[in-house]
């Protein structure tokens, strides 16, 4: 690949691709470029007949924040605005579903994904590491489903997805509570495979998994692949289907405003369910 990317890095070496993220919101949140570019990375690394296996990583000292609200604070503005009609709501579900192509441009590779995750792992953080294959974490790292705190019902694949990653118990206080777990009590609920000691044994982690995948026979793995995800396209799809519906219709509250202004004023919301 010759490409350059303002959201990602590509390096491909011994049939393993390793794709970082570089933000360029603090913390690598993902921004306009994020949504946009990844469909496209992803497909012209399956379409890659070098690239066997695809290892998923942050830069800096974290994974990724998850959404850049103040970036991508103009796609909302208009559905947000008073008395929004037909038309805002039907182009602002067109948007929600463009932007679920990134997660799922991840979720549809043929290619196996590893996700080598430190430091912070926050909403669109999960639901990209949701997509993926398997999930490694340093000891540092730290998750967060955190978009019911900001009156967001999570719309990117964490609700379509973790129901087939956690038991349904660990999920539901997972994403109603918006807290914090650290990479221990992740490897618990089996949101992450293995914990490691630090970012870099992490990521050689991933990188040793990817080559010990890339070894074997590529359309015997493409196969296994296609067969296991089989089992989960058609709930995905329509889960990811109905919540851009719902936030379509129910996003826009006083509560949303309340939540982004409090996180923007670092204070703690006062929600009235309005």
């Amino acid at each position: 690949m010759t490409a350059t990317y303002e959201s990602v890095t590509v390096e491909i070496k011994d049939h393993v691709a390793q794709v970082t993220l570089i933000g360029p919101g603090k913390g690598n949140a993902m921004g306009p470029a994020f949504w946009s570019e990844l469909p496209e990375v992803f497909a012209a690394l399956d379409a890659d007949r070098d690239v066997r296996a695809i290892v998923l990583t942050g830069s800096g000292r974290n994974f990724s924040y998850g959404l850049d609200v103040a970036a991508m604070g103009g796609t909302m503005a208009p559905v947000l605005a008073e008395g929004a009609q037909a038309r805002p709501r039907s182009e602002f579900h067109a948007e929600i579903l463009r932007m679920q192509k990134a997660t799922n441009a991840v979720a549809d590779c043929r290619t196996p994904t590893i996700a080598a995750i430190h430091g912070w792992c926050i909403g669109g953080g999960v639901d990209l590491i949701a997509a993926v294959d398997i999930r490694y974490a340093s000891a540092d790292a730290k998750f967060s489903v955190r978009e019911v705190k900001l009156a967001i019902v999570a719309d990117m694949g964490s609700l379509a997805r973790l129901p087939m990653i956690l038991s349904d118990g660990h999920l539901r206080e997972l994403v109603l509570t918006g807290k914090d777990i650290d990479a221990a009590r992740a490897e618990k609920i089996n949101l992450v495979n293995d914990v490691f000691d630090d970012a870099e044994a992490c990521l050689a982690a991933a990188h040793a998994t990817a080559a010990e995948i890339a070894a074997n026979p590529p359309l015997t793995v493409e196969g296994v692949k296609d067969v296991l995800d089989q089992q989960r396209i058609d709930a995905v799809s329509a889960s990811l289907r109905y919540v851009a519906t719902w936030n379509a219709a129910f996003l826009a509250s006083k509560d949303l405003m309340e939540g982004i202004g409090a996180m923007m004023g670092k204070r703690k919301p006062e929600f009235t369910g309005e």
